[in-house]
């Protein structure tokens, strides 16, 4: 079967690639020490389930706005005047099927063919494909872990042309868990200044922060609302990832745009999920501080951890829950008489022979680092922390 081009240019997501893989492990037998899965290891709160599930036995099974029923697009807008000092009205807000949803529709919807996209290495897997789904062209600026992976403002002007159409912001990232300073976003403010180009803010992981404060860069640079984009959903802070609720927050035309593409692909999100989303954002936060403590407690525990073996380096992220240690000190040296060479050959070795589960640096756009999720267990960080020992010390 002959298919559309746009197929050859993007590539399988080795995030969901390598999850598959190990929970396929997993369910044969195997014991898998699994750091890949970017979602709260947490339980959804029940007062949310609750909320959708008399949705439910209340007859609310049918279609709804593409956009959101309203009450919750109102939420979202409380939201992020109360949260974020952001006023939007909900004829500005789109609900998709998930962030990564949303941010696809402000792709499609704003680019042409050869328009270009700023991405801050390193990045999530699937900004570079979903800009080239859309007939855009990424371009990279790379950002270094001594600088806690801030852009150098004059690369961003460098990198500014007449095509460029957006940036990708996203702090806390993924996969570096490092948060902008608001010397940082001040610095980007100042570089897209006379540019008329979209800041799209992928927020998605904001509320869970170890250190400083959360800011968007409207927070530091009032005059960029009028186009920047906002991306959250329900995903991470809320522990929902199956529920598949996600949003955006933008100019009346680009949102309107975005409503046109779903109202002909996807339609509106599930009925019922709108309700728990709309319970998340109206009720109770107590969970979300708890649950950040003890991604704090075992941040500290899989940082000192990695930091223990030879040849890796961990920096502190001060968000999200990833690690992202540096394995360059790994690279050179060989593992049953071969060169190890990648992260991808050290992520291959470290499932098949150690049953350790973890994603090479490569896809996010840096070579030489590994990323582990610590939204899993204590007992399960301890048990793979032992096997990375094992790994480095089986290396010659």
């Amino acid at each position: 079967m002959q298919l559309a081009q746009r197929i050859k240019a993007i590539k399988p997501s080795p995030t969901l690639a390598l999850n598959a893989r190990a929970k396929a492990l997993a369910a044969q037998g195997v014991d898998v020490a699994g750091f890949v899965a970017g979602e709260p290891d947490f339980d959804t709160p029940e007062f949310i389930k609750q909320a959708a599930i008399d949705s439910l036995k209340a007859g609310f099974t049918k279609y709804t706005p593409t956009a959101g029923i309203p009450e919750l697009r109102e939420a979202i807008c409380a939201k992020l005047q109360r949260d974020n000092q952001l006023t939007y009205t909900p004829d500005q807000v789109l609900v998709s099927v998930g962030a990564k949803h949303s941010l696809y529709n402000i792709f499609q919807a704003l680019l042409n063919e050869g328009d270009e996209v700023i991405i801050l290495t390193p990045y999530w897997v699937s900004y570079p494909d979903m800009v080239l789904l859309a007939g855009g062209r990424p371009v990279f600026i790379e950002t270094r872990e001594e600088n806690g992976f801030a852009p150098d403002p004059e690369a961003i002007r460098r990198a500014l042309t007449p095509r460029t159409r957006a940036i990708v912001l996203n702090s806390p990232s993924n996969p570096s868990g490092a948060v902008f300073s608001r010397a940082a976003l001040e610095g980007i403010a100042a570089a897209v200044k006379g540019h008329d180009c979209l800041i799209i803010s992928d927020d998605i992981y904001e509320k869970l922060l170890y250190e400083g404060q959360f800011l968007n860069i409207a927070n530091v640079a009032a005059d960029l609302v009028p186009r920047l984009v906002v991306v959250n959903g329900m995903s991470k802070a809320y522990s929902m990832t199956g529920w598949r609720l996600g949003y955006a927050a933008g100019p009346k035309p680009l949102i309107s745009a975005m409503q046109m593409i779903q109202d002909q692909s996807t339609s509106n999100p599930t009925s019922m999920v709108q309700k728990g989303a709309l319970a998340a954002l109206k009720g109770p936060t107590d969970f979300i501080a708890t649950m950040v403590e003890e991604f704090r407690a075992r941040r500290e525990l899989i940082v000192s951890g990695l930091n223990a073996l030879e040849g890796v380096k961990c920096r502190k992220p001060e968000g999200a829950f990833y690690v992202f240690p540096d394995v360059r000190g790994l690279l050179q040296r060989s593992y049953k008489g071969a060169p190890l060479g990648t992260s991808a050959r050290i992520s291959e070795i470290l499932l098949d022979d150690f049953r350790v589960a973890v994603v090479p640096g490569a896809p996010f756009g840096a070579e030489g680092y590994l990323r582990l999720s610590f939204a899993t267990s204590r007992e399960v960080i301890q048990k793979g922390l032992g096997r990375l020992r094992d790994f480095v010390a089986a290396l010659s």
